[in-house]
């Protein structure tokens, strides 16, 4: 899956680059769930673009850049999880330097490839000899005449789904895939402003919800504010399995708590259940919520036979 997250500091006279760092850091530590291979952080301060990428296989996110975070400063920068591919990317084009993160899945990656190095593109990102979805993702954009038309050239040319951030030296733009697969939140601080997929990133660093995005929408994010670039599309088929799995408890999505429909999917399992049955057990993590609404509507014991062992296992979905 993977997880996005972006912060904007609003620059002022007195204090002209606010440091956005440690909002950045915890931000993208709350999508650590939802990947296990890389991660990394960019931000843009006077000496231009800042970036880290490292391997989280075998330790959480924060311990590979608890370090690093120190050497870091800037007023806005973006951050990602990433299951696959070695993100963020910073990218020169006719449209500047900018830095870009993705989370989705490309189906038609191979034939929009071959069409692009039909151009004179070509790509250095290489994985195992497979191109790097984000970089194919940056080089569409970069032939648009504007980051709004790049944006808009890669929604309706991608067969699947692509959720972005893109950092700029102004600003960040801020971009929901076409049919709204993955969330994308906007949160608000005084004098600052966060982009999230999880809102549970948002209360402990002060942010209140501003802006659900809707399916296709785009946002630019500079020191004027919010710009809507983009308005929502009307078809929405956002992953359920966000609700069911993937999310986190505390998160919403659609404004609908990813607990509360776990809760309710094990009550509405109740109520069409004909088993008999002697306990309910819910399997960690997600299975919990489900089998709590189980045992209350079905009025039968909640118990756990199931310990989930972690000290000796590398990071993991399912140790």
């Amino acid at each position: 899956m993977g997880g996005i997250f972006g912060v904007f500091n609003l620059s002022s006279d007195n204090n002209p680059e606010t440091d956005c760092v440690m909002d950045l850091y915890y931000g993208t530590d709350y999508h650590s769930h939802l990947g296990t291979r890389r991660a990394g952080l960019a931000v843009k301060n006077s000496g231009g673009f800042q970036r880290y990428i490292k391997d989280i296989t075998t330790a959480q996110f924060r311990s590979k850049f608890e370090s690093e975070i120190h050497n870091m400063h800037g007023n806005k920068g973006i951050g990602v999880i990433s299951d696959y591919d070695d993100q963020p990317l910073i990218i020169s084009s006719r449209l500047g330097v900018f830095v870009i993160v993705t989370v989705g899945r490309i189906n038609n990656i191979e034939e929009l490839s071959k069409d692009l190095l039909k151009k004179g593109a070509h790509f250095s990102e290489m994985h195992g000899g497979e191109i790097n979805p984000t970089e194919l993702v940056a080089t569409i954009i970069s032939q648009g005449e504007s980051f709004k038309d790049g944006i808009k050239m890669v929604q309706e040319s991608i067969d699947g789904s692509c959720t972005m951030l893109i950092l700029t030296e102004e600003g960040i733009y801020a971009a929901r895939d076409k049919l709204g697969r993955t969330p994308l939140i906007i949160g608000e601080k005084p004098s600052s402003y966060a982009i999230t997929m999880e809102t549970c990133a948002f209360p402990t660093l002060g942010y209140k919800i501003t802006k659900y995005l809707g399916p296709g929408e785009v946002f630019y994010i500079s020191n004027e504010g919010l710009e809507q670039l983009i308005p929502p599309g009307e078809k929405m088929q956002i992953c359920s399995f966000l609700w069911v799995y993937f999310g986190y408890p505390a998160s919403n999505y659609e404004n609908i708590n990813v607990e509360t429909v776990r809760y309710k999917c094990g009550c509405y399992l109740a109520k069409n259940d004909d088993v008999e049955i002697d306990l309910v057990a819910g399997i960690p993590d997600s299975g919990i919520a489900h089998g709590l609404g189980y045992a209350n509507e079905a009025k039968v014991p909640f118990k756990r036979p199931f310990v989930k062992y972690t000290p000796t296992w590398a990071r993991s979905f399912l140790p």
